[in-house]
């Protein structure tokens, strides 16, 4: 329920967030009552993603959307700038508030949806837990705004320091307003008297920035931040992209968007986990964490074999029981890189889609593969 790998991060949510945590617990028990007994049914999420955009006002050079092998860049202008508007994305929040779904904001930028801050003011106002997740460019103009509306946590994604940062990023100066904006959230918590939301930073580990990682150490000490992990690389072969076509053909599925992950690593595993064993040796006024949470053995498999599947954690995926996500142009979707579709919310309310026949038949045939070629470095699969 959840992995041994992951307890110290659990723990260290649980202290600082224990109602939240509680129920967490409680909704995910459920979720693997029904995984094991209820033949593709699911018990109503414990999450919901509501990707607000496509748009970003970045080309990371590691994204899978908009970076240098991404594949949002190569879709049509009409696809990349539909979205939802904002009395449709309450619409939503009204339709699930009942059972209480943590709820992620993603993009794109998500703070490049007009509505993103009117939005978050209305999901704590059903007192629903809420997390952004941003590239930190916009939150300099928006952090009175996150703080006033009751954001719980803020997920940053930071590559290193202001020179490392910028040049993953390809945005001169972007550092530097990340920092600024960061700042001007601690100063808004400060005199409101608010704890939160909660500052996350994620650096994602690639070839640019695995030698440096220690940056990151007194990045977040700048930021005030609460918590920092370090998330092990996604990436795949073409080879394990054409083994999906089979199950694509069964779904009727497209595996489009996980083209952007097909790239070689080009990371020195020896050299990585020695610098992971020297940031973890340390204690800091944050917590910090490698996630996935492999030994020197496990970093090896995942990196450097390509046949790779998860021996370290439960080599299958639950999160269709756990999560639903929500696209911009209102498809409920139980991953965020296929494109298998529940059905439409524009069409029908969310308890109507989330256990329909294409629902439960995507969780059956997860279930009976454990789960799919392409799915062996994703994030979910090490989270439940």
């Amino acid at each position: 329920m959840i992995p041994w790998r992951n307890l110290r991060r659990f723990f260290y949510k649980a202290l600082k967030q224990p109602v939240y945590s509680f129920r967490v617990f409680q909704k995910r028990l459920k979720a693997y009552i029904y995984y094991f007994l209820m033949n593709g049914r699911s018990s109503l999420p414990e999450s919901v993603t509501l990707f607000l955009t496509h748009r970003c006002n970045l080309c990371c050079k590691m994204c899978g959307q908009w970076g240098e092998s991404g594949v949002t860049k190569k879709q049509s202008t009409e696809y990349i700038r539909s979205e939802l508007s904002l009395d449709e994305l309450k619409g939503i929040i009204d339709q699930i508030s009942h059972f209480k779904p943590s709820i992620t904001l993603f993009g794109g930028e998500p703070l490049l949806h007009p509505g993103c801050i009117d939005l978050i003011k209305y999901i704590k106002g059903k007192g629903i837990h809420c997390l952004m997740i941003t590239n930190g460019s916009l939150l300099e103009e928006s952090a009175e705004g996150i703080v006033a509306a009751g954001l719980d946590e803020l997920n940053l994604s930071l590559d290193g320091g202001a020179q490392l940062h910028d040049s993953i990023r390809g945005m001169p100066g972007l550092f530097a307003k990340i920092m600024k904006g960061l700042k001007k959230i601690n100063y808004f918590k400060s005199i409101t008297n608010k704890k939160m939301p909660f500052i996350n930073l994620q650096c994602t580990i690639t070839k640019y920035n695995y030698k440096h990682l220690e940056q990151l150490i007194d990045v977040a000490n700048e930021a005030g931040a609460n918590s920092l992990t370090f998330h092990n690389l996604i990436f795949l072969s073409s080879k394990l992209l054409e083994e999906q076509k089979e199950y694509d053909e069964i779904l009727k599925n497209s595996s489009l968007n996980w083209e952007g992950f097909v790239f070689e690593p080009q990371i020195d595993t020896e050299l990585l986990y020695k610098k992971m064993k020297e940031i973890l040796s340390a204690r800091y006024r944050f917590s910090v964490d490698f996630y996935p949470n492999f030994s020197l053995k496990g970093l090896k498999d995942y990196y450097n074999n390509p046949a790779y599947l998860p021996s370290q954690y439960p080599p299958r995926c639950i999160s269709p029981w756990i999560v639903a996500y929500i696209f911009p142009d209102g498809r409920v979707c139980p991953c965020l890189n296929f494109s298998y579709t529940y059905g439409n919310i524009k069409e029908k309310n969310f308890s109507e889609l989330w256990n329909n026949d294409s629902a439960t038949n995507f969780r059956r045939l997860l279930k009976e593969k454990n789960l799919f070629p392409v799915c062996a470095r994703c994030t979910e699969l090490y989270r439940y």
